[in-house]
């Protein structure tokens, strides 16, 4: 009885890693992942481009209406950045591309899709654009979303909005005495969500003859000499700042300086390594430098699982791809695919444990076609 259990045991983990290997032999190229990476994107344009509210309720239930608006925006920000890398990878793909991210725009810009923002400040963000609450959170995925548009070639559609949004969220940044503003009322600011406003006023800049190049720079500068994390040298996750460094924030914030600072970028990406890369079990990043987590669960991280965070793993492969750390994303990619398991069929793959959590396709798909926005 035993015999056989313990060659059932030693079957399945040879047949692990074989499917393992399988899925990831061509993972170093380009043209290798082009198949892989594109009915990935296949799978995203059929379940994000849904009707609105169809979107938010295939969130996870047991988030709560305020997160499952969260996600939903995420989905939709997350999605678009990886259209827009894999036309700027593979042209022939970019009519598709900004196809598919024109209909996610118009997704996000729905009332559905902005409830979550709306419940918050008590006023719908569309509505008090040209006043003084904050909204930074919509408007900065929005004004992103836009911004992959027009990387990679799209028309004037959605130049007035843009402008807009970019407009606003300037001013609420300018006014504040230190250069950011809250997610919501009465909370802290979260460093990562403020570092996706200042990556859309970084690509309008580019886009539109630098008009908020000040804004970005005092901003970074700022970063540099005030809010780093004494310990580590890493961009802090809150404002004000305390001791809690979370593996998540800081991956992502290494993501979105890429875009911003890469210099900057790469300093942050090296420290990241130091203090937070796990070799064991598997390659990956850990949410907590200073202490262990065997086991816990965070609505941003998601579940923590022998020190390894689940969405900081994910977000370290952004920079890992960009600065193209081929051994690290190499590692990461096969620890997705270790915990995670592909499904493939027809002309569609995505993650099958992520199978409930859409997000997750999403933001593993943007980080690892993570390339330089021209």
């Amino acid at each position: 009885m035993w015999l056989i259990l313990g060659v059932v045991i030693i079957a399945l983990i040879l047949i692990k890693v074989v499917w393992v290997w399988c899925a990831t032999s061509e993972h170093g190229s380009w043209d290798g992942e082009k198949e892989d990476i594109i009915k990935r994107a296949n799978y995203l344009a059929k379940n994000v481009i849904v009707p609105p509210q169809t979107l938010v309720n295939g969130m996870p239930e047991i988030l709560g209406d305020q997160f499952k608006g969260e996600w939903a925006i995420y989905t939709c920000s997350m999605s678009c950045a990886a259209f827009a890398n894999i036309a700027l990878l593979y042209p022939q793909n970019k009519e598709m591309s900004l196809k598919y991210i024109a209909k996610i725009i118009d997704i996000a810009m729905s009332e559905e899709i902005r409830e979550y923002d709306t419940v918050r400040w008590g006023e719908d963000p569309l509505d008090g654009i040209y006043g003084d609450l904050s909204h930074i959170s919509y408007y900065s995925h929005l004004a992103w979303m836009i911004s992959a548009y027009k990387q990679i070639g799209g028309d004037k559609k959605y130049d007035f909005m843009y402008s807009t949004l970019c407009e606003a969220m300037n001013k609420r940044i300018r006014q504040s005495p230190i250069l950011n503003v809250s997610t919501y009322p009465g909370e802290y600011i979260y460093i990562p969500d403020m570092l996706v406003a200042i990556v859309a006023l970084a690509n309008y800049s580019r886009q539109f003859n630098g008009e908020y190049d000040g804004t970005v720079r005092m901003w970074i500068e700022r970063a540099k000499n005030e809010w780093l994390n004494k310990e580590t040298g890493l961009l802090v996750s809150f404002l004000p700042p305390d001791d809690l460094l979370k593996g998540s924030y800081s991956a992502l914030n290494c993501y979105y300086l890429t875009f911003i600072d890469e210099e900057f970028a790469r300093d942050q990406y090296e420290k990241l390594k130091k203090y937070f890369l796990q070799n064991w079990p598997v390659l990956g990043f850990k949410e907590y430098y200073d202490r262990s987590c065997w086991f816990g669960v965070d609505v941003d991280a998601g579940p923590v699982i022998l020190n390894l965070s689940s969405s900081g793993t994910g977000f370290a492969l952004g920079p890992a791809t960009y600065f193209q750390d081929s051994d690290v994303r190499k590692g990461l990619l096969k620890t997705a695919e270790t915990v995670l398991t592909s499904l493939s069929w027809f002309n569609q793959s995505h993650y099958m444990l992520l199978n409930s959590v859409l997000v997750g396709d999403a933001i593993m798909l943007a980080m690892r076609t993570s390339v330089k926005w021209e």
